[in-house]
């Protein structure tokens, strides 16, 4: 759920992101300038829900919970890292951890975070 109507910004973000990469469904919301009131997308294999609150309210995205996103090839890897860490933040940066040879943890510029990993 994202603040000040951005979800459709986040949308296309994510959509460059992956490839191959879908809205299912959108749905606005009915005052005109609230943004998107749910809409359901497929990346990388995963069903996400994304909606614009209609309210202000004092929370927001936390690194406590993140989408976590296995890839096969290291450019692929290395284009998520940057393309979705761009103007966010690097929580752990594209290394080999022990638990995995190439693997990196960023919060997009929406305050998303993601763990991206080539197993």
């Amino acid at each position: 759920m994202f603040q000040g109507g951005v979800a459709a910004s986040a949308i296309e973000l994510y959509l460059s992101a992956f490839p191959g990469s879908r809205v299912v469904s959108s749905t606005p919301h009915p005052a005109p300038g609230s943004g998107i009131m749910l809409a359901e997308l497929e990346l990388a294999g995963l069903r996400i829900l994304v909606s614009d609150s209609a309210v202000s309210h004092d929370f927001d995205f936390t690194p406590s919970s993140s989408l976590f996103v296995d890839v096969t090839e290291r450019a692929e890897l290395e284009w998520l890292v940057a393309t979705l860490g761009e103007g966010g933040g690097t929580l752990m940066p594209l290394d080999n951890y022990g638990f995995s040879t190439a693997f990196a943890w960023v919060n997009d510029r929406f305050g998303v975070s993601w763990q991206l990993n080539r197993p």
